[in-house]
């Protein structure tokens, strides 16, 4: 050919390699993180209850320690119900003496296009007359919503940076993070089922009860007995969609290995990718311990309960333990409930035995007592306290008669008798 000849030059195919470590390939793949792994990968063969994907599912709700007591029935817990805990779960200090009442509402929240979008429930479904929604369920758009959110965009940027930057590892370990909670939430998935009564037994008028706490305060819960089963004395009911153990521990190990190969891929992507992935595991779990730190309250949807606080002449602080168990009893309209349950909440002395007849023959019969009055509620807690607490009720208190100093008189008497010989007090 003469020299004059025009030359033609053909394109290399495109170096798919700089998708993977730079140009590189996997010569430079890293495993530098095995021992990491080791560790991760304990929970596929322990039981351990500190691993990062556990191989059981809790059964239960957590609960607080208390003694729930009935007034009517004698029914007694030693704990109270995690949902019932946050409807009234208010820190009270000592000794001091509150009272509530929790009705139900008839007909529940119906669900909304909300439900549809962030529950997933169909709308066929929302509509048809046979939908019953749960009484109690988590916020459609709670604080953990938005944390999915964030979830969502962050890894929506996360993979577009690293299809901008021509970094396929970092692209896999998006997919494969991304896709692990998604896939552990499916398997955690669960719905909680209050306890109902039996269609045809119908429950008593009352289901009154009286809680205390540790600190020796009281709060008084007046209520039928629908409420009272379904938020202290019957067990509250997980029903995860994935019923199976032993499919849910298949998906806990399926996510393990997904976790495993999302780190090793996201050790091998690109410095700034890393920096980039740091950044959004610190927003992330940043909005998780905000959303944490926001009261249980906020978590829940409790639309069902209506709650109206009630009070009593000289307000819920107490200065002795004698006097709040006092306001308790008027509270509660009766003296039983304190015998009731393996820890009561008086001693089984003379001493209590004769103080309880004296404010049980109070209880009978003074007039004040038997009847509430109206008026504004002393000191009462906002988010019980209703839109009129100019307008509540108020129980009347004796004046001519101290529970700590007829108790005192009470033990006096006693000992003065054990002196004889009489007793033992």
């Amino acid at each position: 050919m003469s020299g004059n000849a025009a030359n033609t030059t053909i394109a290399p195919p495109p170096n798919w390699q700089m998708l993977w470590g730079n140009g590189a390939g996997f010569y430079n793949f890293q495993l530098d993180i095995v021992g990491f792994l080791a560790v991760l990968g304990e929970s596929s063969v322990v039981a351990n209850a500190q691993a990062l994907l556990p191989p059981n599912r809790p059964t239960d709700l957590p609960s607080r320690k208390a003694w729930v007591t009935s007034v009517h029935t004698g029914n007694a817990k030693e704990h109270v119900h995690h949902v019932a805990n946050i409807l009234l779960g208010e820190e009270l200090s000592l000794f001091e003496v509150r009272c509530v009442e929790v009705t139900k509402k008839q007909e529940p929240k119906p669900a909304d296009r909300l439900d549809t979008i962030f529950r997933g429930i169909q709308t066929s479904a929302r509509e048809s007359a046979n939908y019953d929604p749960p009484p109690v369920k988590a916020k459609a758009t709670g604080p953990l919503t938005w944390v999915t959110l964030t979830g969502f965009f962050l890894s929506v940027s996360l993979f577009i940076t690293s299809f901008v930057l021509g970094d396929g590892y970092s692209m896999l370990a998006t997919l494969l993070l991304s896709f692990l909670s998604t896939l552990i939430g499916i398997a955690n998935k669960w719905t909680l089922r209050l306890a109902k009564r039996p269609t045809g037994n119908a429950p008593d008028d009352a289901g009154d009860l009286v809680i205390r706490y540790p600190n020796g305060s009281f709060l008084v819960v007046k209520c039928d007995d629908e409420v009272a089963r379904e938020l202290y004395f019957a067990p509250e009911e997980i029903k995860y969609t994935i019923k199976s153990p032993a499919v849910y521990r298949i998906i806990s190990l399926l996510a393990t290995l997904i976790l495993m190969l999302g780190i090793i891929f996201l050790a091998n992507a690109k410095l700034q990718l890393q920096f980039a992935w740091a950044a959004s595991y610190g927003i992330i779990n940043a909005a998780h311990w905000a959303a944490a730190a926001l009261p249980a309250r906020s978590h829940w949807d409790l639309s069902c309960y209506v709650i109206r606080e009630q009070s009593v002449v000289g307000g819920p602080e107490n200065k002795t333990f004698t006097e709040a168990l006092w306001k308790a009893i008027v509270l509660a309209k009766g003296t039983t409930w304190v015998r009731n349950g393996s820890s009561p909440a008086a001693p089984q002395t003379k001493t209590w035995d004769k103080w309880l007849d004296d404010a049980s023959d109070l209880l009978v019969t003074r007039d004040e007592l038997k009847n509430p009055g109206i008026g504004r509620l002393v000191n009462p807690v906002i988010e019980w306290a209703g839109d009129t607490p100019e307008k509540g009720t108020v129980w009347n208190m004796p004046k001519d008669w101290d529970p700590k100093a007829a108790w005192d008189k009470i033990y006096q008497d006693k000992k003065e008798e054990e002196k004889a010989g009489k007793i033992h007090v």
